[in-house]
């Protein structure tokens, strides 16, 4: 394990890498908001023993990487699946198995639209298409809607950011398994104290798109998996299985009762998913 600030294009993004490099490479991409420390370290080391090299890394304004003015983020959200080429060419990678979740997986969708000789294949987890089609989607849970709507934008201090992430990580896990609030917590407060800016992550959310692939989603021709909690409550199952049948060759797993993003119950069955499906890249 190795964290690495690098530095492309005058872009400051802090990274961090598992395994021998000299294994298939497995980028994983986070959602928005959120720093690589939500791709767990034990997840990440699960899969560089089973022989991947795994590299993380800190979005803009998130963790350790370059932060900007609250409200004034200066970049888009192409320049974030810029940013994940940047990544690849500061570890020497030309091309990687690309691993997203959540608003990660629609950034690793237009990676593969956009810089394709970059992707040798996708894993796509609680996501959503990154290219809509007229086909209607179920919208998120009522549950979901109140909490985001009541969130409020008054500038919070460390604690009552805690606590309002962990609230929000509760509503997130789909209230279908028993909720870990001590190992939330411990996440939460560790993403907080390690934030230059906590504040800053908001930008996200008035992020534009600026020049993105227009190709149809179709287009894509790597192998992909999608990966899909039948409890997600921001992308309820439809999204995924919409997604999977989007993408030629697409396949979906769906995980009984499981939420949205990562759970650690789930370990074990998204590490052998994406070992399985990366496992050609060894050729």
């Amino acid at each position: 394990m190795a964290e690495r600030m690098i530095e492309v294009d005058g872009i400051e993004l802090c990274t961090e890498s598992f395994g021998d490099p000299s294994d298939p490479p497995v980028l994983l991409v986070m959602g928005l908001g959120a720093s690589m420390l939500w791709w767990e370290e034990g997840f990440c080391r699960m899969l560089a023993a089973g022989g991947r090299f795994v590299i993380r890394y800190d979005h803009r304004d998130t963790g350790r990487s370059v932060t900007y003015p609250p409200g004034r983020p200066g970049y888009t959200t192409a320049d974030l699946v810029a940013d994940a080429v940047r990544v690849l060419r500061a570890h020497e990678v030309p091309a990687a198995h690309v691993v997203g979740v959540s608003a990660g997986g629609a950034l690793a969708q237009l990676l593969a639209l956009g810089h394709a000789g970059r992707v040798r294949s996708l894993v796509l987890i609680s996501t959503s298409c990154a290219v809509p089609d007229d086909r209607e989607l179920p919208p998120p849970t009522e549950e979901f809607v109140r909490f985001v709507s009541a969130a409020d934008d008054e500038e919070l201090d460390a604690d009552a950011v805690v606590e309002h992430q962990v609230a929000y990580a509760r509503v997130l896990a789909g209230g279908r398994r028993p909720f870990d609030e001590a190992a939330a917590r411990d996440l939460v407060r560790r993403d907080v104290e390690r934030a230059h800016d906590v504040g800053a992550a908001r930008n996200h959310d008035a992020l534009t798109d600026g020049t993105i692939a227009q190709a149809p989603l179709s287009s894509i021709a790597v192998p992909t998996l999608v990966i899909h909690g039948t409890a997600d409550p921001m992308f309820p199952l439809r999204h995924g299985q919409v997604l999977a049948e989007r993408i030629p060759g697409g396949r979906l797993l769906a995980l009984e009762d499981a939420g949205h993003g990562v759970e650690r119950a789930d370990w074990s069955t998204i590490v052998a998913a994406v070992l399985e499906h990366t496992a050609a890249g060894r050729s």
